[in-house]
Formats: C-alpha cells, structure tokens, sequence
C-alpha cells in the first residue's frame, strides 16, 4: 500500500492506483470528463489537472501514479488556474445549445462550466462544424459539434462492448468521432454510449425532444428481459415511461444496462395493449366489463372442473412474471384440484421434475463471473442470450486472463477470446460432455458414478475432451454453464446432470444461465407439476403435466398467464392446436395477437412490470422486489389482483391477500420452509436481504438416477437438424414491440435461415435461395444464408418469430425444399 496526502488528508492506497483513485476513496471530487472507473485511462481531457508539490507544472489526476509520501492539492490556485484554461479550450468550439439540447441539466460539461468556465470567450472566429453520423435506429449522433474528444465511447467500444465501432479520425482541430465508412453501432448493450457521453454529442434516438430531464419522475424498477434481473431506473412523465437507464448495482449489472433492457420500454404502449377485458360470445369479440368477464372467466374454469374433474384444467404461465404471480396461479390450480402447471413453456424435456433436487440455478454469485480462471458454455450464444454477463465474462477474458471455452452447434462471434471451441450438432452435445466428463475422473483418478456408469462405459475421450478435462481440473475458479439452447434441448436434464457430473469431479462450479426473469424463481414459486419446499405438501398426487404434456393431451380449460400461444411456446403449432381445441381458454395478459384471438375465450387485461408490484428471482437465487413505476394503462389490473378475485368467484380458499407484500411473504414461506423459522426468512426477504444463501436448501443442479432421455431424431435424406434460438429481441412480448429494436441489425438478422456452405452445396441449393421448410408439423418459406461459423447438418432458424410458428420444436429435422 502506497500513503499519499491530499488536500491535507491521508489515504492509502494500493501501488499502482492513480491520484484520482485516491481522490474517490477520500471522496474528494475532482473535475474530469474521460476518466471513467470502468475504463482504460486516456488522459486526454485534462480536465483533472491538479497540483503535486515538488512537480514543476500540474499533472493529470487520473494519469499520475501514487508514490509513497506524495502530497496533491486539488483546489489550490495553481490548480484551479489550471482547470479553467482547459475549460476554456474545450468551450472554444462547443455551440451554445444549452436550452434545446437533450443532455441539458444532466450535462457533466454545463455542471463544470459553472465553476470553471469563464462568462464569455475572448475567441471571436468562427467555430468548427461536425456533420452528425448516422449510427442506426438507437443512437442519435446528430450533434457532433458538441463532442469533446474524451474517447469514451471509443473505448467502451473496445474495452467492454467487445468491438470497436466508433473511433477518432483526422488530426487537431479536424478529428472526429465517426463509425466505420459509415456503418451502424450494432453492439447489444451500444445504449451505455449514451450515458458515459458527458456531453450531448450522443443521445438516445427514442428518447430525444421527448422530455427535459428535469421533468422526470425517476423510479426504481428490475428488468424482466433474461435471467440478470439487472436494475434500471425508468423515468417517467404524466404517467408514462420515456427512458430507462441503469441503477448501478456492483454485484449484478455493475453501472450497465442491454440495448434490450433500455429500449424495450416503447412496446409499453404499443397498439396491441390490451386495455379492457374482453369476451368471446357467438364466435365474435366483445368488449366488456371487469365483473362480466371475471364471471365468464370463473364459469368456464368452473364448468371444466364440475363436469370433467379439476384435472382437465391446465395453467402455463410466462417465465417473466412476477414471482407472485407465479405463485397464485400454481395455487389457484391448485385449489381447483389440478397440479397440471408449469411456467417452462420453451423447454422440450422435463426429467428434473422426477429426479432433479431442486431449482437448477447458475451455481455461483453472478459477481463470481467476474473472478473465474475457465468456463466452459454449454448451448450458449452469451453475447445475445445474457449481454450483461458475457461483459463480466468479456472484461475478464481480455484483463484478467479468464480462458472461455465452447461446446455449441454455432461458432458465433462473441466479441471475446475464445480459447477453444467444438461446434457440433445438438445431437452430439451429451456425447460430448461424457467424455470431457470421462477425461475429468481420469485426471482425477475417481470411478464413474453409479448413475452414469452405463453411459460412460466405452466413452474414449478424443483429444480435444482431454485437454478440457485438463484444463478443468487443474483451474482453481473453472464453471460449466448451460445456455438458453441447453436449457431447451431434448436432453436437457441429461446436459445437467452431466455438467454437474463435471462440477463435482473437477471441483468447480456448474450452473444454468437461466432464459427469463424468474427461470429461478418458477421453481421456488411452486409453478411446475412437482412443487418444491412446502408447496410440495399442497400438491395432489404428484401427477402434474409439464408445459409439453399439457399440448399434447388437450386439457379442457386453460389459464394463460402473460403467454402468447404462437411465440412463447416450444412448440408454437401444437400450442395453437391444443388451445383451439380446448372448451375454454382464459389469458390473462398485457397485449392481443392474432393467434390469442383465435384461441382465446376470455381476455383480462393485466398490467406488464411497469404497472405493478412483484419480485423475480434471478439466475443466482437473489429476489429482488419492484413497485410500480406508472399506474396501470386503461382499465388494466395487476395479475396478482386478477388471480385473487378469480380464486375468490371459484370459492377457492386462502386468497384474502390485502397487498402483494401479502402474497410474497406467503410464496417465500412456501418455498423456503414448511415450519415457523420460514417467517422470519420471509420477513427478511421482504425487508430486502436477498441473497443466495437463503434458497440455498432448495437451489440445486443435481439430477439422481441415471441418463434418461431418448436419442435425438436421425435426420433423413434431405432434412438437416434445426437450431432453434430465440433471437435476442424476440424473447418476450414487450421487447417484441420495441420498433427501434425491431429496427436494429440483430432483429433484421432473425429473417433469414443459415447453414454451413457444405449443407447448402450437399442440397444443391445456393446462398439467397427461397425454400420451404417444413417439420411433421407445417412448413413456412424462408429465405437461405451461408455462414461457416455453423456446424455442417444444423440449419438455424430462429424461434418465436412469425415465419417459424409451424416448424415444431427448436430441436427437431427440417426438411429443405428449394421454391
């Protein structure tokens, strides 16, 4: 440690740090524009210049190492003298459109200038002009003139993004900040340009002349949009949300925020809110009040379960509720005599019910990320699947030496260092962990377990298992992580208990990325057939259909809650069927589509997580809690709310809930405990103590018994194996009403359906052709695309869009037939 003074104060700090970190621990402000705690230092703004004693001119605070017995002066004449010519320089240029300005009364530049610049210039040229840039559908760089020169955008690009998509062109006076021979910034998490901007050279394209920031109500709020819960605070006038930016949080999404998560506000108010209740009446829709509806809502359920037992009632629900959400409507099924509930309605393959310990989960703190030596992703495009933790995973595989190590069907760009990789077909993905598995208890010395024994006899590992084995089991921070394609594989269950296989034998940590808001939290909420902790006592005989089962054995009555029946289902056209097959079909939900109007029967408008209360708990376990920022839109109720007086017209028992803290406390106790130490769990959980340790007797990624699930359908002649992946803005209905996500590159990406050059020349078809693809199911047209980064075999065509309602599961052979 390194002793230093400054302004009279001392402070140690480590060897190494700068002045300016020193300044921060003491909590002395000094003045800067592209100094940035999560940054490389530049050094190029000076406006950190402050006075060292025996140094013959000021230094940079944020350039100038600490040394033992230095003595600093930040705002001492010499100091301050400084500070203001360099403001004078950088006000040389800059226009004087402080008063229509986006970034006015947030602007670092116009907060200086008050104590640093002077009250008029004694520059009377002319000042320099920067064309704007177009730099796509997210961010405005309309004002370039503005800009500064402080570079962090150029080095968010590279340092945390992962790809350099702006830099400085020309020399002096004529250097700009430009994208490349005009290209867009695509980059998933491109939004945190804007805010690290100190000036207002870039803003937010959706945002802009919508509001001054002094007219923004600013609330608090967690983001639903995958598996992070990462915090944001959504700012809002007369009632409606018109920006959401991060809440710095270190331990979860550190000072950053998703494109997804800051934009995806705008499907708020899409024209396919569903404001007042409807009812279906002579084949025609009709607009009607919350008691007709709620009444309609109850007879049919009701009807379901008098005429035909309370087992031929099916409830799905979104993995994006809320926790509380969750929880009623597992009970409400419940009550109604029906354990046939699940809110996994992507995955295929559900052997975890019968043999899993608990909630899979990632298996470490997500701050944990940041420190690992090696991991190993199972089934994961990270960049697009979790943006915020493939920075954590970036930032330490380009400083800190983290090796990432890949086993997918796509080599896809991760804007990271890849140190090895196997890009194979999703058939071949549990042969592959088995012998990566089987090389791991060789280094070890250790006997097969038991359960896999069968499984790993014969298994030879090739060379490339060998040295992940090794690598493995010689790291002393190493994890096997399943992505959102593994979590969806038909072998899923098999996937986990191999990769937890791995864990225990390499001693490393194994986990699930987790796809939704509550991946997690479903489990604790009791929302599957086997119900964990004591809800697990409430259920009947234990003979609860998963989310499949339900499809295929067409229950008489459904309960949808925050569900679209074509793009939030594994299966889009089976979902359709069933439910157009059903007597009733009660949605519960925040939006209409074509397809829920088809099948529906009752539709009761709920609020999305902006207009209610609830909690989700994120892929480490941790529940985070929320309000709601803006009051419902029209007639719009909370879920929570809806579910309580649906239980109370069925005259189903326990739901006299009075507030949401009500329900949570209520959900905590069932999934934590069964005996009175569950209250005072609860009662911390709800006072905001949440952390992993709590769920820990009902977080698991164990699976007992041994392999169980079927080989993959062989692809015949002319067919190829389907990778079916959500794409990034297509994961729920909010984000998929974003128009400006709709408008990025990512989004546009998701039109088209690609495979290796070889598949395409081994079909005799070319790059660009239309074909058919088709499944047992239904076929659709697509247009095709070349991509070598795709293991030969595998086509990829992404899931929960229009074009691939009718090609069945995300896993299953599509024939290819050229139009």
């Amino acid at each position: 440690m390194v002793e230093i003074e400054i302004d009279g104060k001392t402070v140690e700090v480590p060897e190494g740090s700068m002045v300016m970190h020193a300044a921060n621990k003491l909590g002395i402000f000094v003045p800067h524009f592209c100094y940035h705690k999560k940054l490389s230092i530049a050094a190029n703004c000076r406006m950190c210049l402050v006075e060292v004693e025996k140094a013959p001119k000021p230094m940079p605070a944020c350039a100038t190492p600490v040394s033992n017995g230095m003595k600093v002066h930040t705002h001492s004449p010499k100091a301050v003298a400084a500070q203001k010519s360099v403001m004078e320089f950088l006000l040389i240029n800059h226009p004087l459109d402080c008063p229509i300005c986006d970034q006015g009364g947030e602007c670092l530049l116009q907060d200086l200038s008050v104590g640093y610049g002077g009250s008029k210039s004694r520059y009377d040229v002319e000042k320099r002009v920067v064309f704007h840039k177009p730099l796509g559908p997210l961010i405005s760089a309309e004002e370039m003139t503005r800009c500064i020169h402080c570079t962090r955008c150029v080095r968010f690009g590279q340092e945390v993004a992962g790809i350099m998509e702006l830099g400085m062109a020309g020399r002096g006076e004529h250097s700009e900040i430009m994208s490349f021979v005009g290209q867009s910034v695509d980059s998933e998490v491109s939004g945190n340009m804007i805010d690290i901007c100190p000036v207002g050279a870039l803003t937010s394209k959706p945002f802009r002349y919508s509001a001054r920031t002094w007219e923004l109500s600013r609330r608090r709020s967690v983001s639903p949009h995958d598996s992070l819960g990462a915090n944001i605070v959504a700012q809002v006038k007369q009632g409606e949300v018109l920006r959401v930016v991060p809440m710095e949080n270190e331990s979860i999404n550190e000072c950053w925020l998703s494109d997804r998560d800051r934009f995806s506000y705008e499907g708020l108010r899409s024209e396919d809110r569903l404001t007042r209740p409807m009812v279906r009446r002579d084949g025609q829709w009709q607009v009607t009040d919350w008691r007709s509806a709620l009444d309609q809502a109850a007879l049919s359920l009701g009807a379901a379960r008098v005429d035909h037992g309370g087992d031929s009632i099916g409830a799905l629900a979104a993995p994006f509720a809320t926790f509380e959400e969750l929880y009623l409507t597992q009970k409400l099924v419940r009550g109604l005599g029906s354990d046939n509930v699940d809110f996994r309605l992507r995955q295929t393959e559900f052997g975890i019910d019968e043999h899993g310990k608990g909630a899979p989960w990632l298996g470490l703190p997500i701050a944990d990320l940041s420190e690992l030596a090696d991991v190993l992703l199972v089934g994961s495009t990270v960049r697009k699947d979790h943006p915020l933790i493939a920075v954590r995973l970036r930032v330490a595989a380009t400083q800190h030496g983290l090796q990432v190590h890949l086993l997918h069907a796509a080599d896809d760009d991760l804007a990271m260092p890849v140190a090895s990789r196997v890009i194979t077909g999703p058939q071949s993905w549990r042969s592959e962990l088995l012998g990566v598995l089987a090389s791991v208890l060789a280094e070890r010395g250790l006997a097969a377990p038991a359960a896999l024994a069968d499984a790993l006899s014969g298994v030879q590992p090739s060379e490339n298992q060998r040295a992940l084995g090794r690598v493995l089991c010689a790291s002393e921070r190493a994890a096997v992580l399943l992505g959102n394609a593994a979590s969806s594989h038909p072998q899923a269950s098999d996937l986990l208990r191999i990769a937890a296989a791995i864990g225990d034998a390499a001693g490393c940590a194994s986990g699930v990325l987790g796809a939704a808001a509550n991946s997690v939290g479903g489990y604790l909420a009791g929302a599957t057939p086997r119900a964990l902790g004591a809800v697990a006592a409430r259920a009947l005989a234990a003979t609860g259909r998963d989310a499949a089962r339900q499809l295929d054995e067409v229950r008489r009555a459904y309960l949808l809650l925050h569900a679209d029946p074509a793009t939030d289902f594994a299966n889009g056209a089976q979902a359709m069927k069933a439910f157009g097959g059903a007597d009733a079909v009660v949605a519960l939900t925040s939006y209409t589509s074509p397809e829920l109007l088809e099948v529906a029967s009752v539709l009761l408008p709920v609020a999305p997580f902006t207009e209610t209360a609830g909690s989700f708990v994120n892929a480490e376990g941790r529940l985070q809690s929320f309000n709601g920022v803006v009051m419902p839109l029209g007639e719009t109720r909370p879920a929570w709310k809806v579910l309580r007086v649906l239980a109370n017209l069925l005259e189903v028992g326990g739901f006299d809930y009075e507030s949401v803290e009500d329900v949570r406390a209520e959900a905590l106790l069932g999934s934590v405990a069964a005996d009175a130490s569950g209250v005072a769990i609860a009662d911390s959980l709800v006072s905001g103590e949440s952390r992993v340790s709590v769920f820990e007797g009902h977080l698991s990624n164990q699976v007992d018994g041994p392999l169980s699930c079927a080989p993959m359908a062989d692809c015949q002649a002319g067919q190829l194996q389907r990778l079916g992946e959500v794409p990034i803005y297509a994961g729920d209905p909010i984000v998929r009403r974003a128009p400006s996500l709709q408008a990025t590159r990512d989004a546009r990406r998701s039109e088209v359906a690609t495979l290796h050059p070889d598949s395409l020349a081994a079909l005799g078809l070319t790059d660009g052709d239309r074909v058919l693809l088709g499944s047992a199911d239904a076929g659709d047209e697509w247009t095709l695309s070349a991509d070598v980064h795709l293991a030969p075999g595998v086509v990829r065509v992404p899931a929960a869009v229009a074009g691939s309602i009718g090609l069945g599961t995300p896993f299953g052979p599509l024939s290819v037939r050229k139009l």
